[in-house]
């Protein structure tokens, strides 16, 4: 059984400049580790906390050296109780350990000290599920993450918000007008546009406040432009199973695709434990051509 290593320290340098030397130095590419019942199955693995064990290393195994940030879906490893978060509590440190960024899909919303309490669990050095970065939900309006993004910026953490999600149901909330006559989505982007500003050391710095915006989306539909998203990191699910295509990366973000993580689950877990680590490979590549087509390069 692999133990988890708390290293305990704050981290001196912010996330949004880890985070922009990790795409600099392995691309793109955001793993989602999303232990499916059905994907266990098919990899020859029980649903239980030693499965889930089991598939979520030799993932991890499978991206170091090719790609340089995970993405475990808490939830997976949730529906285990206590045994699957001890399962999740190693992968984040072995991750970690191993120089990979992660970001804890745990989308935890709340008010007041709850919200906060979940930021001190996610993001605090030292922390048993220390993570990079986590994600988090506005609902209750951005400034109700004030406390967790104070959080992370001492601590050299990041947090995603989610802004535009690709799940159909979602428009009619998130392209709803606000009394300022914006969308939704454009407000919490705005917003969090407005507090990486004030945290910025230099100028064309990436943010440690990033979004969430599906890759089925249109921007337009909720009001939002590239420009809105400059230096903003953007973790981008909905390609490859989804049916967003990496060739439209350019077409689908413009201007603001130099900072999108491509956040890929299923397309490469299907591979299965002998193909997991081609695909990263492959989706790696394939990420690699449609940036360098979207920078002009």
């Amino acid at each position: 059984m692999r133990r988890s290593v708390q290293s305990g320290s704050r981290l001196s340098t912010r996330f949004g400049t880890r985070l922009e030397d990790a795409v600099e130095r392995t691309g793109r590419l955001c793993v989602g580790i999303d232990p499916h019942p059905y994907l266990l199955s098919s990899w020859g693995l029980s649903d239980t906390a030693e499965g889930i064990r089991d598939f979520s290393f030799r993932v991890l195994d499978a991206a170091q050296g090719a790609a340089g940030i995970i993405k475990p879906q808490v939830a997976f490893f949730e529906r285990h109780g206590s045994a699957g978060y001890a399962v999740l509590e190693d992968l984040l440190a072995a991750a970690r350990s191993a120089g990979i960024l992660v970001i804890a899909d745990a989308k935890r919303g709340d008010v007041g000290t709850s919200v906060e309490a979940y930021g001190q669990a996610w993001l605090t050095p030292g922390s048993p599920l220390e993570a990079d970065a986590m994600t988090v939900s506005a609902f209750q309006g951005v400034g109700s993450l004030d406390a967790v993004l104070a959080l992370a910026e001492s601590s050299g953490k990041g947090v995603f918000v989610l802004a535009a999600t690709s799940n159909p149901e979602s428009a009619l909330i998130q392209q709803a007008k606000t009394s300022a006559g914006t969308s939704v989505s454009s407000q919490i982007i705005g917003e969090l546009g407005a507090w990486n500003t004030t945290q910025q050391t230099a100028p064309d710095q990436w943010g440690s406040a990033g979004v969430v915006l599906g890759a089925t989306v249109a921007l337009g539909d909720y009001g939002v432009s590239p420009r809105d998203l400059e230096n903003m990191p953007i973790l981008a699910p909905g390609f490859g199973h989804q049916g967003a295509q990496l060739s439209d990366l350019r077409a689908l973000f413009g201007d603001a695709s130099r900072s999108v993580l491509v956040s890929a689950s299923r397309s490469i877990l299907s591979a299965g434990p002998d193909g997991v680590a081609g695909a990263i490979a492959a989706h790696s590549e394939e990420i690699r051509a449609a940036a360098s087509k979207a920078s002009g390069a």
